[in-house]
């Protein structure tokens, strides 16, 4: 990873582009820029994943990491030296979908904010470019299928609350009523930053 990367402002909860179904990447010059600056904003972060509407980017494009278990690496080791493996997917489309999870769910754009009733499929295969443009398919469960249709969610405008059952969203809105207000808040401060700057 290149040391001059940059390390980009998080979009948070109340920015529209959050809710904008983001637009295909056609050209591929920039992208491989884009995905390790990125990478860097992700691991600065501490996430496990990261699309480009999270930073302003309303393009198809998400990264994300799988890291070696905390019990193969010490807690407080650097969360950049304990990946495994890097995902780079560019205008990624599941093409195959099978069983059934519920887990815990957290986003970069809802800092702070988790949820343990998050359904998700078991199973996804995901046909996808990589930052050169070359066409991939990953076959992804458990975990790893859980972090891509998360981050493809973002693609599409949606966060994982959206994804709760009726009852439990409700719950979740109303114990955080007061987390999101104030998330809102900051969006619309940084959106305004970010347009005087």
């Amino acid at each position: 990873m290149n040391a001059m990367a940059t390390i980009y402002p998080i979009r948070l909860y109340g920015d529209p582009i959050l809710r904008r179904r983001a637009l295909p990447v056609e050209a591929f010059d920039g992208i491989p820029e884009l995905a390790e600056n990125l990478f860097e904003t992700m691991f600065e972060a501490g996430g496990v994943g990261l699309a480009a509407p999270q930073v302003g980017i309303s393009r198809r494009l998400f990264v994300a990491a799988e890291y070696l278990d905390e019990e193969e690496e010490a807690e407080d080791t650097p969360l950049k030296s304990r990946v495994k493996q890097l995902y780079v997917m560019v205008n990624p489309v599941i093409t195959y979908r099978e069983g059934h999870q519920v887990g815990t769910e957290g986003c970069l754009s809802l800092p702070g904010l988790y949820s343990d009733e998050v359904p998700r499929d078991l199973r996804v295969r995901v046909q996808y470019q990589d930052e050169y443009g070359e066409p991939k398919v990953l076959e992804a469960e458990g975990y790893l299928a859980r972090v891509i249709q998360h981050e493809l969610d973002h693609l599409e405008g949606k966060l994982f609350i959206d994804r709760l059952p009726p009852e439990a969203r409700r719950a979740f809105i109303n114990e955080h009523r007061a987390e999101l207000a104030e998330m809102q808040r900051r969006a619309r401060a940084l959106i305004k930053e970010l347009k005087e700057a």
